[in-house]
């Protein structure tokens, strides 16, 4: 699994992409390739936990949803995890 975080800045870019960027992010979660997702309480930025076996996997969702290439969304860290309780 992986673990991407976003940070958010002002730009009203984000906000006009957020509508298909949550879309997109609801058919994965129905695969069950998006585990969870959702922005952090002070609205900073978001985590975002997805079931993909490798980086090349993950990195080719990131490039098909423009959220994530989006002015206002920096993608802050990306890190594999390995949960122990599922």
């Amino acid at each position: 699994m992986w673990i991407v975080e976003l940070s958010f800045s002002e730009a009203p870019e984000r906000l006009a992409a957020r509508p298909a960027h949550r879309e997109k992010l609801t058919g994965l979660h129905e695969k069950g390739i998006v585990r969870m997702a959702g922005p952090l309480a002070d609205e900073s930025g978001a985590v975002l936990v997805f079931d993909v076996p490798d980086r090349a996997s993950l990195d080719e969702l990131l490039a098909d949803d423009p959220y994530f290439a989006t002015a206002g969304v920096t993608v802050a860290q990306v890190r594999e995890w390995q949960p122990i309780v599922k």
